[in-house]
């Protein structure tokens, strides 16, 4: 192996550890009530949060930051716990998918459970990672008391 060889193999690496480390701010900003301002910075300015049925499409980072600074007023407490991350970089752009288990609070009274994945793509701007795209499908979105083999969806 040739030392740009290696050095090549470090950048990935490192790429890979600096997207795994956004996706933790991510999850860790989705549960301090959803701070927009937090979770806008580490989007592009035409990224993209699609969240599906349960939570929309959501086209640029004005967009996102609105969406989130509106949907803790229903989701009043989160903890998100993304794994098993599976990245591929290329270059300044990235592609990653991920499982997610969220436990959470519906209007303050509600406890559900939710599972599903997320399929991501970053770009690299400035050194710094950033989400061009975040697509998170659900599995199941569930009252903690029924459970998904009950009751799948809520109402």
């Amino acid at each position: 192996m040739t030392l740009e060889e290696l050095e090549k193999k470090v950048r990935v690496l490192e790429d890979i550890e600096a997207i795994k480390k956004l996706k933790a701010r991510y999850s860790r900003a989705c549960d301090d009530n959803y701070n927009p301002e937090t979770l806008g910075k580490m989007f592009t300015e035409d990224a993209v949060w699609d969240g599906g049925e349960a939570f929309g499409v959501h086209r640029g980072r004005k967009a996102i930051k609105e969406f989130f600074a509106n949907v803790s007023k229903g989701l009043t407490f989160a903890l998100h716990y993304p794994i098993a991350p599976d990245i591929t970089v290329e270059g300044d752009k990235a592609y990653g998918k991920w499982y997610i288990w969220m436990t959470g609070t519906q209007d303050g009274t509600k406890a559900f459970w939710s599972g599903g994945f997320y399929e991501d793509e970053y770009v690299k701007a400035g050194g710094k990672w950033l989400f061009s795209r975040v697509k998170a499908t659900l599995l199941f979105l569930t009252p903690y008391e029924e459970g998904w083999a009950k009751k799948p969806f809520m109402d």
